[in-house]
């Protein structure tokens, strides 16, 4: 009988227990380029759906050997079409991976370090794989294109990769990216 009361109490006690909380996801990714890294933090509060599809991209490593394949020097930098792997595709560059995200714009504004989602000229609810690094504030932006994370290290990066020579807004070479989720949480390494 004792055995059984004791039994009864703990199975009461584990059932009142709270559950474990579930890991939270990563709020910062790293993108490594041979021109060095920068650390993007991410912003799931203003653009849920765009984090989750970023962060689960990143994990699958659907961005490593991406590139950088649009560069409006000083302006922005884009990278993440999925077709950029492959070199005998550039003619398709910046065509991959939309049409995936619906938008989630803001009131945020485009300054220095903004992370965003591209999408196709035709339309709004077309975001996807390919995002773009603000170098310089970009007011027009405004309510075009879903904010969904900022630099909060290493734009002197973002500003050698915006600086690479181009054809327009091709670079004449490789920029390539792999990313990865820092697991641990942020971590400060100094400001945009």
């Amino acid at each position: 009988m004792n055995g059984a009361v004791i039994l009864v109490l703990s199975a009461l006690a584990a059932a009142a227990s709270p559950a474990p909380s579930p890991a939270p996801e990563p709020t910062e990714a790293v993108v490594e380029t041979a021109q060095g890294m920068f650390v993007i933090r991410l912003l799931p509060d203003l653009a849920p759906a765009h984090v989750a599809h970023f962060i689960k991209t990143a994990r699958a490593g659907g961005y490593d050997g991406t590139t950088f394949h649009r560069i409006v020097t000083r302006g922005i930098v884009q990278g993440g079409d999925p077709l950029s792997k492959d070199p005998s595709q550039s003619a398709r560059y910046g065509t991959g991976g939309l049409g995936l995200l619906k938008a989630e714009f803001s009131d945020r504004p485009f300054t220095r370090g903004t992370v965003a989602a591209a999408r196709r000229p035709s339309g709004k609810d077309t975001g996807g794989t390919q995002f773009f690094v603000v170098v310089t504030d970009q007011p027009s932006m405004k309510g075009q294109y879903t904010i969904f994370g900022e630099v909060v290290s290493g734009m002197d990066v973002v500003d050698k990769i915006s600086d690479t020579p181009v054809d327009g807004d091709r670079p004449r070479s490789r920029v390539e990216m792999k990313v990865r989720m820092r697991e641990d949480g942020p971590q400060r390494e100094g400001s945009r």
